[in-house]
């Protein structure tokens, strides 16, 4: 029995594919494919498989069902984190999400999923993206203020779900936690946020989280041990769509 990890699978098989990238990036290209071969050759029946956010370009439900269908076939048991391009969940609604697919997808958000004796908690995340000022030199000088301070509100938001989270697995009895964000935990302007304060609140061991697309972007928040924590990123194309094994 292991747990897998990988996000931003960006599916579209019945929606309109809206990331230019995704049209003309090489390590795009025919990448469900890649992504479910690898998948049935790691992944077996008794594992577990998070999905960490941007599952399907569709706007609603009915333009996701394809994609979500498709995650649902794919070997072991699948929970989803939610991603921001993620139109077809809405936050209030996630009850209603587990109760539709119940048997073949689990939804992260405002509860916990159990792997051995870890609590598997989680929630979307947010950071402060910019718009960011450079300088001549290519370095930031400056950003723009009230975009930061609309991403704070997002940010405290997403923290207390983290925390719900957090809390729902302490009420029932667990006391080791891998916390799954889709966004990074830090931006490129911190060293340490909210979520990663929480992880060593509760003494999480790991957290792992995606969004992070292109080279240039791959180590744009913090990685590796810190303070105690595990962080990783598994971002489908960062992961070249190959699962990432998080624990046996």
């Amino acid at each position: 029995m292991s747990l897998y990890a990988i996000g931003d699978l960006h599916l579209h098989f019945a929606s309109e594919l809206k990331a230019p990238g995704q049209r003309t990036g090489k390590i795009w290209r025919d990448h469900e494919a890649r992504f479910r071969t690898y998948c049935v050759a790691k992944v077996q029946k008794e594992d577990a498989l998070v999905l960490v956010g941007d599952h399907s370009w569709g706007k609603n439900l009915d333009e996701s069902a394809p994609d979500l269908e498709w995650i649902a076939s794919l070997p072991g048991e699948k929970i989803l984190v939610r991603g921001n391009h993620d139109m077809f969940w809405d936050a209030k609604k996630t009850d209603a999400l587990n109760e539709r697919f119940r048997g073949r997808l689990a939804f992260l958000q405002n509860n916990f999923f159990a792997y051995r004796d870890y609590a598997l908690v989680g929630t979307k995340g947010f950071v402060f993206e910019g718009p960011f000022y450079i300088d001549r030199r290519g370095r930031i000088a400056g950003w723009d203020e009230e975009a930061e301070e609309h991403a704070r509100k997002l940010v405290d938001r997403e923290c207390e779900r983290l925390r719900i989270s957090f809390e729902a697995a302490k009420t029932a009895g667990y006391r080791k936690f891998l916390v799954f964000l889709h966004y990074p935990p830090t931006s490129i302007l911190e060293h340490d946020s909210g979520f990663t304060r929480m992880a060593e609140e509760y003494g999480a061991s790991q957290v792992i989280y995606a969004h992070s697309h292109g080279e240039s972007r791959f180590h744009d928040s913090v990685e590796g041990m810190k303070n105690g924590v595990f962080y990783r990123l598994v971002s489908g194309d960062y992961l070249r769509w190959m699962p990432e094994k998080i624990m046996d």
